[in-house]
């Protein structure tokens, strides 16, 4: 989406802005390339420093300090990240087929085929997410990107409200969207990493019968199905193989403790990450044949840059939210 209206985008020294990709709470990202050699393409997210409260800081933070120690092939690249008075800028791998939400939408429903072959690549991603203990809390087809739209390559992005979580930890903050939120996040707010696990039966649900299970009207109307006791009914057209309805049925348990577990989920048949196919598969059920190769980038050129700005934020943001006039006074000197 171009932006609309006079509003010019912020000026970075290095690259030049152009497309308005998209817009959130706190951050609008931008289509930019690089001004120097190469004219790298990328997607610059640009936090308003003034739209930021508390809760906010820590999400940003959060999201740095995961994708900052982390590198795979389903997981977007964070490349870079500055900042100026006005805004905190980060640097992404850009992504040009859009987001699966509107892949989706754009054909209505998805083959059982092309469904499989980007679910096995999210679960790709979560394994080596869960690997680690981090959970993303907020998998949702808006937060999943695809490199292309002739051969789409999946991105999992947005970890805002991702957490550092061992299989027995518990939280009780509300986090994530209604629509793929996993029912025991606002029935109990007592959860685990299996919320992860629902929000994926939902988006697979999502793409192969064009809407998620618990798409309302209202607010009321969502609120009431999230919390019935009724069990998640699968359509009956068009019709799936037996593996991805079992699937399907034992991802979207109500109960956490009758949920998939992980392991049994990539070990599931249909996810079948043993037998996971080339990406030259996805590009031939959606029909392309353009190699895009994958690109890498070394860490150590601005880990101390990152080290410099978590100092930062140290300071500014307790000096912002901090209730004493006399602390403020001392993060002042």
């Amino acid at each position: 989406m171009a932006g609309s209206g006079s509003w010019a985008p912020p000026q970075l020294e290095d690259f030049i802005l152009t497309e308005r990709l998209g817009s959130g709470t706190y951050a609008t990202v931008f289509k930019a390339y690089r001004k120097r050699n190469t004219r790298e393409v990328v997607a610059i997210k640009c936090v308003n420093k003034k739209s930021l409260n508390k809760a906010s800081v820590e999400n940003l933070l959060t999201e740095i300090e995961i994708l900052k120690t982390i590198r795979h092939p389903h997981i977007v690249e964070l490349k870079d990240f500055q900042w100026d008075k006005e805004y905190i800028y980060l640097i992404m791998e850009f992504c040009a087929g859009g987001d699966l939400s509107r892949f989706i939408h754009s054909r209505r429903i998805l083959p059982e085929k092309v469904a499989r072959l980007f679910l096995q690549q999210l679960a790709c991603a979560l394994k080596f997410l869960h690997d680690k203990n981090i959970s993303h809390l907020d998998l949702k087809p808006q937060n999943i990107l695809l490199s292309t739209l002739d051969k789409p390559h999946l991105k999992l992005a947005d970890f805002g409200f991702a957490q550092h979580m061992s299989p027995r930890d518990e939280k009780h903050v509300l986090r994530g969207s209604p629509l793929y939120m996993a029912p025991e996040m606002v029935c109990s707010r007592q959860y685990d990493a299996r919320v992860d696990l629902w929000s994926v039966g939902v988006i697979l649900y999502e793409a192969l019968f064009g809407r998620p299970p618990f798409a309302s009207k209202s607010f009321a109307e969502l609120e009431e199905k999230i919390r019935s006791n009724q069990p998640i009914e699968l359509p009956s057209r068009p019709r799936l193989s037996p593996e991805c309805r079992d699937l399907l049925q034992r991802l979207l348990k109500r109960d956490p403790q009758q949920r998939l577990s992980f392991q049994a989920f990539f070990a599931h048949p249909f996810v079948d990450m043993e037998h996971m196919p080339s990406g030259e598969s996805l590009g031939k059920a959606v029909s392309g044949n353009k190699h895009y190769p994958e690109e890498r980038t070394s860490w150590g050129l601005w880990t101390v840059q990152y080290e410099m700005w978590l100092s930062f934020i140290a300071i500014w943001a307790p000096l912002k939210y901090h209730p004493s006039p006399q602390w403020r006074s001392v993060l002042k000197r």
